[in-house]
């Protein structure tokens, strides 16, 4: 995969208004998160419309309470491996919320400001696919190579930033499995 403009290029585009301009211009981690909509049903356009603003809040009865919401998110790899990317990387995507990570000996707020926030098609304990891991892999390698401050390293989900509101991408996420996949992927 490779990275043209602050755009993924296997990844099909569909442009979220949810977001803005970095503050510093900086990019430099990743944030994993896990999202289903409806809550553990897979596949379906309400997350690209939720990202997007469309989200119909008659449409099922969880959407009454997230209908209204703007947030997005940079990538969303889907339970085949398929990217959709929302927002350019170079910009600020809304998915973090309020959050904090200790970067280094540095605590870091508002991880919206630097990071880039990629959503995986899943729910806290269902296993996310072997399709889902090989893009993500891709994807991290395709950014530590056009964003020299992201490297594999660098990567978080949403439940270590916000642990007592999130536990996204959850126990489903294989951490191991994606670092195997990491090193596999080069």
């Amino acid at each position: 995969m490779t990275i043209d403009d602050h755009w993924l290029g296997a990844a099909r585009r569909v442009v979220s208004p949810n977001a803005n301009a970095r503050p510093q211009g900086e990019v430099s981690a990743v944030v994993l998160h896990g999202i289903s909509l409806p809550p553990g049903e897979f596949g379906g356009d309400a997350i690209e419309r939720l990202f997007t603003n469309s989200l119909d809040p008659k449409a099922h009865p969880a959407f009454i309470a997230i209908a209204s919401l703007r947030v997005s998110a940079h990538l969303l790899i889907r339970r085949d491996g398929e990217c959709v990317q929302f927002v350019p990387f170079d910009r600020r995507a809304w998915h973090a919320g309020k959050s904090q990570w200790h970067d280094g000996e540095r605590l870091r707020e508002g991880l919206n400001d630097f990071t880039i926030g990629i959503e995986l098609e899943g729910a806290d304990e269902v296993p996310y696919r072997e399709a889902q891991y090989w893009a993500l892999a891709q994807a991290l390698h395709a950014l530590a190579g056009s964003y020299p401050s992201v490297s594999t390293e660098r990567i978080t989900g949403h439940a270590r930033i916000a642990p007592l509101r999130k536990t996204d991408p959850g126990p489903a996420f294989d951490w191991a499995y994606l670092r195997r996949c990491l090193t596999e992927a080069v």
